[in-house]
């Protein structure tokens, strides 16, 4: 049986999540392969998930935050060069989702802590957990993947993945917080470095063999036409945001000039229907409200510059735009 190690020099989350795919869908499926890598500061949600609903997207674009979508289930994570990311792909008659634990477990006792498998997706130490892990299978192969909590900023995975409650009636799945801890609790001299070391040096060991190091970059990018493919669809606002479950979004308030109850239908984050009940006496400035939102993306920037533009084509009721745009764009960011 073949191995393969790889590891990015790259902390840029669409490089990683594209290079997870590469390693899925193009490598060799007769190959036991390691892949080790960390990303700047990241919220990576599942498939299925809504990003307005699992983290606050504006304050991350504030604070420069990537926000990625990966291939596979499961809930929302905040990524830093504090977690290390694992994966593992194995030939799907050779795959031992057991033994994929044990080497990071072996790993992690090179380093003096004692760590256990919990469930079928978790790793603890003591009732601490430090590690989650989601999982693919295809007819020929089988994947496992997992981040292990070194050195996180835990106060920033609050920041990021505690919004604000919304008025959000969200299809899709929504992440359950566990009690967490980082591995330099337990060892305070442990860093990326190292942990990559022991989990390559076990896996090296668990399989009886060693081999070289493959360094990844965005040289690889050029070089792998297939890996740059990925990378672009990773890298894609209609990926990251696109590809949101429908939802809802449900707001009302009192203005000088009438009550507005605004009701909006999402869908692949664009906003495909408006209702606004209003006993405002101005009923032509609540249709154009609804004939301007219809098809806007719901980001904080479409939504401006689509009520911008409307108070450019009717400066007659611009005032009242004025008002009722200050207020929806204070909602959809609170």
């Amino acid at each position: 049986m073949k191995l393969r190690i790889l590891k990015s020099e790259v902390t840029n989350p669409w490089f990683n999540l594209a290079t997870e795919d590469w390693i899925f869908q193009e490598l060799d499926s007769d190959t036991h392969i390691l892949f080790l890598w960390r990303n700047a500061e990241t919220v990576v949600i599942g498939r299925s998930q809504n990003p307005w609903v699992e983290c606050k997207t504006d304050k991350m674009k504030e604070d420069g935050v990537y926000l990625a979508r990966r291939q596979s289930g499961g809930g929302a994570v905040f990524h830093d060069l504090g977690n290390t990311n694992f994966t593992f792909l194995s030939p799907k008659e050779d795959y031992n989702q057991e033994a994929n634990f044990q080497i990071i477990i072996n790993a992690l006792d090179k380093l003096g802590i004692e760590a256990t498998q919990s469930g079928r997706n978790d790793m603890q130490v003591g009732d601490r957990k430090i590690s989650g892990s989601a999982f693919k299978h295809a007819v020929d192969r089988s994947f496992h993947h997992g981040t292990v909590l070194v050195n996180a900023n835990m106060q920033k995975l609050a920041d990021y993945l505690n919004p604000h409650p919304l008025k959000l009636q969200a299809k899709g799945i929504k992440s359950v917080r566990s009690r967490v801890a980082n591995l330099v609790e337990f060892n305070d001299s442990i860093t990326h470095e190292s942990l990559s070391q022991a989990i390559i040096d076990a896996f090296c060991e668990y399989y009886g063999e060693t081999v070289d190091v493959e360094e990844l970059d965005e040289a690889s990018l050029k070089n792998e036409p297939h890996l740059n493919k990925y990378y672009e669809q990773m890298a894609d606002w209609n990926w990251r945001f696109g590809k949101t479950p429908a939802f809802s979004h449900h707001i009302e308030t009192r203005f000088d000039w009438g009550i507005i109850d605004l009701h909006l239908d999402v869908e692949q984050a664009l906003i495909k229907d408006v209702v606004i009940f209003s006993d405002a006496l101005n009923v032509e400035l609540i249709e154009a409200l609804k004939a301007a939102l219809i098809g806007t993306r719901y980001t904080l920037d479409s939504v401006q510059s689509t009520l911008d533009n409307l108070k450019q084509a009717q400066p007659e009721v611009a005032e009242q735009v004025t008002d009722f745009q200050a207020w929806l764009l204070r909602e959809m960011e609170t």
